[in-house]
């Protein structure tokens, strides 16, 4: 298949116009694996220039792998599983133990670096923004900008808590109700420790948290759980409260630890995306074991 750049403008720009149904991932994925002729030359680079006039050929995956094997990535594969990327947003699936970004200690590897490297495989150059956080000991759903415009987009609406965010936590025992919502008060200190205290104490900040039961057998339960504010232990803080901790968290009383981690988990985000402005939604599955048998 072949056509004409109409304009000056990327490889990418020139794709996208002449594939409109297909998305930029699936076209970055093309270029990486040679199916790009730009006046009969393979080429990788998304952000190549090129000019008017200039012939693009989209070759089949038999016949680029017959021009030339497939480009030797540049650096050791990165341990990242990308949900959904394009030119604004990186949205990846957070393991539990990895911290979000690199604390005072510069830890080398951290979901952020790993994301970082992950868009330099395309250009060196690139780079991509922390927007929010999760525990250390939290898995599930993040989103990274790609650029600070887009950024601050999505900071803002983190801060008028227009952005939904749902997660599932298995805690110790049953609530004794089947739904519910806690608003506490929480402050941390400078070793980042958190504790409940009056509205009125310096520097409290306000958690509002919502949750339901989906599954129990009474001596642990499967809790939905979605948060209007995002404090720090925020739900482990909330289950604490319920009587129910969360499992695995022996900070805040839990005596179980089956899975040898934290069970609480990001499974869906939800926010307006910051070029279309249009409502999007990403999910991840509940772990293996977070089910009551």
């Amino acid at each position: 298949m072949k056509f004409t750049s109409s304009q000056e403008q990327t490889l990418l720009e020139a794709l996208s116009e002449f594939m409109k149904e297909t998305s930029r991932a699936k076209l970055r994925k093309m270029l990486t694996e040679g199916r790009i002729q730009v006046d009969g030359t393979i080429q990788h680079k998304a952000k190549f220039q090129v000019g008017k006039d200039v012939q693009i050929e989209i070759l089949s995956r038999i016949k680029a792998q017959e021009i030339t094997p497939p480009p030797t990535p540049k650096h050791k594969r990165i341990n990242l599983n990308v949900i959904w990327e394009d030119d604004a947003i990186l949205v990846v699936e957070k393991p539990a133990g990895l911290l979000s970004i690199a604390t005072n200690k510069l830890e080398v590897d951290t979901l952020h670096s790993r994301c970082v490297d992950y868009v330099r495989l395309e250009d060196e150059r690139n780079w991509c923004h922390i927007v929010h956080r999760l525990d250390r000991d939290t898995s599930g759903v993040m989103v990274f900008a790609r650029h600070e415009r887009h950024k601050e987009y999505i900071q803002l609406q983190f801060a008028q808590r227009a952005v939904h965010r749902t997660y599932h936590a298995l805690v110790e025992g049953r609530p004794k109700k089947n739904s519910g919502s806690t608003r506490e008060w929480l402050v941390e200190d400078k070793q980042l420790h958190v504790k409940r205290v009056k509205s009125s104490f310096h520097g409290a900040k306000e958690a509002i948290t919502h949750w339901s039961v989906t599954e129990t057998d009474n001596t642990i339960s499967l809790l939905q759980v979605s948060i209007e504010t995002g404090r720090r232990h925020q739900i482990r803080m909330a289950m604490r409260s319920l009587g129910c901790p969360v499992v695995g968290d022996e900070l805040h009383g839990a005596e179980t630890n089956p899975l040898n981690r934290v069970c609480l988990h990001a499974s869906a985000l939800e926010f307006l995306h910051p070029e279309s402005d249009e409502p999007v939604r990403f999910e991840v599955p509940i772990p293996r074991g977070f089910h009551p048998a």
